[in-house]
């Protein structure tokens, strides 16, 4: 089994609809794949409509949180998306990214980028507004060359010039709530360095007292020594190892299924979960 449990489409940030990815998916030999767009599930049901036989869909969400000033994503598996307490915290952060982005397009226009509102909106679409879309923009611009390229401190990285922070939740409220509504937790790309996201091990040791499942070891920002002592501290602490691509579609140089998860770790997530299950296409693999 070829498993990928971290994804993105444009009810996020992705460029692929959620019907899009999964056939996307499927086309690129993946028999379970995770759409976990950021702080949102609005994709959940078009993707599962589009859902082709032989490919299982997890259903989860990337939690924007925050902890003494560092970024951190929380991915989320197979809650409940009704549960009022979890549902009104998504709600909380997607509200703040509309004027969030006005206020990086206002910082940027204060430091000579023309970049507008309007352009900035057209390329998020119907997807939740966030930095890749305000990059791109950047990127249409000639200001830069990638969307990449735009989230260093010169511009957009976290408490970069054009840099402004957004509701986010406290990773330890994340696990309880997530954990609440029946879902299973996994700390996505703790030690990227690229982004300036750096989750200190003891950090990750508390997370894991407070009822984290996993961390995220397999992933394009890890190179191989980072992952080899992920792994070695998820064995100490006892918590599961993913693989993941984190797919945008085009907005990355990432492919479908880069990274993937063991068969055996997929089978303990969905053990452990109690909020939703798996979605077989016809002929999939679900519980």
């Amino acid at each position: 089994m070829r498993i990928d449990l971290h994804t993105h489409s444009t009810a996020s940030d992705g460029t692929d609809t959620p019907a899009e990815l999964v056939l996307n998916a499927a086309a690129a030999g993946l028999d379970v794949i995770a759409l976990t767009d950021h702080d949102t599930t609005r994709g959940h049901a078009e993707a599962t409509a589009a859902l082709p036989a032989g490919l299982t869909l997890v259903t989860g969400a990337e939690l924007s949180c925050r902890l003494d000033g560092v970024g951190l994503h929380m991915l989320a598996y197979l809650f409940d998306p009704e549960e009022p307490e979890l549902a009104r915290e998504r709600e909380l952060v997607r509200d703040d990214r509309v004027p969030r982005a006005q206020g990086m397009v206002a910082r940027l226009q204060e430091l000579g980028v023309p970049v507008t509102w309007e352009q900035v909106a057209r390329i998020a679409g119907d997807g939740s507004v966030g930095r890749p879309h305000v990059a791109e923009a950047m990127v249409e611009l000639g200001v830069v060359g990638s969307v990449s390229e735009a989230f260093v401190p010169e511009w957009l990285a976290d408490g970069g010039r054009a840099y402004v922070g957004k509701h986010e939740l406290d990773p330890f409220d994340a696990v309880r709530l997530v954990k609440a509504a029946g879902g299973v937790t996994v700390l996505a790309h703790p030690r990227a360095l690229k982004r300036g996201r750096v989750v200190p091990e003891s950090v990750i040791a508390e997370l894991a007292s407070a009822g984290l499942d996993g961390i995220e070891v397999d992933h394009t920002d890890h190179d191989a020594p980072t992952r080899a002592r992920l792994r070695s501290l998820a064995a100490e602490i006892g918590l599961l190892t993913t693989g993941s691509s984190d797919y945008h579609g085009d907005r990355k140089a990432v492919r479908l299924g880069e990274c993937t998860t063991d068969p055996e770790i997929y089978g303990e997530i969905i053990r452990r979960a109690t909020g939703a299950f798996p979605v077989p296409g016809a002929g999939g693999t679900g519980r």
